[in-house]
């Protein structure tokens, strides 16, 4: 089985502009999420699908293949398949570009679930929710059936209380946003417009059960850290030193 990691990484941002080249602990915040991702034992390539040069430029410098697409692509999973539609791979995983601790052994459970599963066509990763977590729109929560399926993903309190306890929290998990895709669901999931309740909960992957999708939910420990501020940027930093993490080129 042909596996590629795909990091999407667009210049481009609202509220950080140059995300994938902010400094963080000493080096570009793309080039912790490719040495993280380079380490990956069931990974046979990493590629970093950007609509910038300088993003381009440094991951070649870090040994990542690199797919120049549109800047006009709405989503990363739309830059995902570009880089790969003409490539000969089996399952994709659609690294976030912007989660500097990202763990390479996350990034093969997900692959082992195509393995065991050959009728499998895309997985993620839950890990159990508190209440803070439950109830903030913030955080995407997952409602899975006795597979551990995904029956259904929203950014409210789901399932839904009647008398407003955090019974909630039996129910469901946080949404931990690592995708692997089949390749052919993969084409498919991309060449059909958004839907209806993709679009009101503001949730891509509600598009993938609207296809009719089996989703495999991987429960894990493991908590995830994007940077969207200069304020996460501190955080992770913080983080990093914390778990004496250093810069592994003090070149860069």
């Amino acid at each position: 089985m042909i596996v590629y990691g795909v990091i999407p990484a667009r210049f481009a941002s609202t509220r950080l502009p140059g995300k994938p080249l902010k400094m963080i602990n000493g080096q570009p915040l793309l080039a912790w999420v490719i040495q993280a991702s380079q380490k990956s034992q069931k990974i046979k390539k990493i590629i970093v699908a950007t609509d910038d040069e300088r993003i381009a430029e440094l991951a070649r410098s870090e040994g990542a293949e690199v797919a120049m697409t549109a800047s006009e692509l709405s989503t990363g999973t739309d830059r995902i398949w570009k880089a790969v539609e003409n490539q000969k791979v089996d399952v994709v995983i659609n690294i976030q570009g912007d989660e500097p601790l990202v763990q390479a052994a996350l990034l093969d459970t997900l692959v082992s679930c195509f393995e065991k599963d050959q009728a499998l066509e895309m997985a993620t990763l839950g890990r159990k929710l508190d209440a803070e977590a439950l109830n903030s729109p913030n955080t995407a929560k997952i409602i899975l059936n006795h597979k551990d399926e995904a029956i259904y993903f929203s950014r409210f309190a789901i399932p839904y209380s009647r008398d407003k306890s955090d019974t909630g929290l039996g129910g469901a998990l946080k949404h931990i946003g690592l995708y692997a895709y089949r390749r052919d669901f993969l084409e498919k999931f991309c060449r059909q417009a958004p839907v209806a309740i993709e679009i009101a909960e503001g949730l891509e992957q509600l598009r993938a059960l609207y296809l009719g999708a089996k989703i495999k939910v991987v429960r894990v420990e493991s908590e995830s850290w994007g940077v969207d501020t200069p304020e996460d940027v501190q955080k992770i930093e913080m983080m990093m030193q914390e778990r004496g993490i250093k810069c592994p080129n003090q070149k860069k």
